[in-house]
C-alpha cells in the first residue's frame, strides 16, 4: 500500500498515457509509485466512480474520475520505493489480514475483497 497526498492509505491509480491501453497505465504507474522493477498482471479487480477536487493539475476544481484497479504480482523480496513526484509519499507491504483494514477509503472495500479473495485462491 502507499500514502497519498491526503495522507492516506490506499493504492497506486493515475491517467492513461496517449497510446496506452488501461492495464498498460496501470502498470507503468504502479512501477512508477512504488519505485518496483517489474510486475506481473494478474487479474482485472473492477472500477470505482469517484468526485474529488484536484489539488494538482485543475487547482481546486471538482473533477469525476473513474479508476479502473488491476491486481499485479510483484517478485519475492521485491523492495518498495515510493516517489514524492508520483505522489507517493510512504509505501509498505502489508499482510493480507490487515490490508482491508489499513485501506482508508471506504469506496475500495469491493476492491480490496475480491483481490484478498483472488489471493487467497491462489494459495489453494
Amino acid at each position: 500500500m502507499m500514502k497519498d497526498s491526503y495522507g492516506k492509505w490506499t493504492f497506486p491509480k493515475g491517467h492513461v498515457e496517449k497510446g496506452e491501453d488501461i492495464e498498460e497505465a496501470a502498470a507503468r504507474e504502479t512501477l512508477e509509485e512504488l519505485g518496483l522493477e517489474q510486475v506481473r498482471l494478474l487479474e482485472y479487480l473492477g472500477a470505482i466512480d469517484i468526485w474529488f477536487r484536484d489539488r494538482f493539475e485543475k487547482k481546486g476544481q471538482l473533477i469525476n474520475k473513474d479508476i479502473h484497479y488491476y491486481l499485479f504480482e510483484a517478485p519475492p523480496g521485491s523492495k518498495l520505493y515510493p516517489d514524492p513526484d508520483q505522489h507517493a509519499y510512504d509505501a509498505k507491504w502489508v499482510p493480507m489480514s490487515r490490508v482491508e483494514k489499513m485501506s482508508s477509503y471506504r469506496d475500495m472495500v469491493p476492491i480490496v475483497k475480491k483481490a484478498l479473495g483472488h489471493v487467497r485462491g491462489l494459495k489453494r
